[in-house]
């Protein structure tokens, strides 16, 4: 639930708000109103701004999943392919780019200017298995690199998951993880 909320726009509001209300306590004199407003509100904005600054949006779905889909998710969707999708539906915070870590682990990630950015996601059902796909532009890392990745892929989002790469268009990769059963 926290994850589809920005605390970053959160702190800022209420930070906001207290603040505001402390500098109106303060031309009333109202001394109990005034320290609430500058004890509270004034870091709750700093706070606000802080992980406003480091926000990473949530990946929006390319497509919308059909309801045979989303029945096919909860019947055969691995850990690995669930974690992935809440992590990069969510807020994040603190991280240069949804999967960073996992693309650093894997090569695909020379440089933070090199890295694939993720930019969409969708499920489909592929004969009969739930099928993740993750869109990324790619366009200093070219198809070939991420082929020689394959079997390191392989492992790294097992068990139970095939995974597959396609390129759509130049500097678009698509990278599908279909449950294996």
């Amino acid at each position: 639930m926290l994850g589809k909320i920005s605390l970053g726009t959160l702190g800022l509001t209420l930070g906001s708000i207290l603040t505001i209300v402390g500098f109106i306590a303060y031309a009333a004199d109202n001394a109990t109103l005034n320290l609430i407003g500058f004890f509270y509100g004034f870091p709750l904005l700093l706070g606000g701004l802080a992980l406003k600054a480091n926000e990473l949006k949530p990946i929006p779905y390319s497509q919308v999943t059909t309801p045979s889909v989303l029945a096919l998710r909860t019947q055969q969707a691995t850990v690995t392919q669930n974690k992935i999708r809440k992590d990069i539906t969510r807020f994040c915070y603190g991280q240069e780019g949804h999967l960073d870590r996992a693309l650093i682990y894997l090569g695909l990630s020379p440089s933070d200017q090199e890295r694939p950015i993720v930019t969409g996601l969708r499920e489909t059902e592929v004969n009969g298995a739930y099928s993740l796909i993750l869109e990324f532009d790619s366009p200093l890392i070219p198809l070939d690199i991420w082929l020689k990745k394959h079997e390191k892929m392989t492992k790294y989002f097992a068990p139970n998951v095939e995974v597959n790469i396609i390129q759509p268009s130049e500097d678009r990769i698509e990278l599908e993880l279909i449950t294996t059963q």
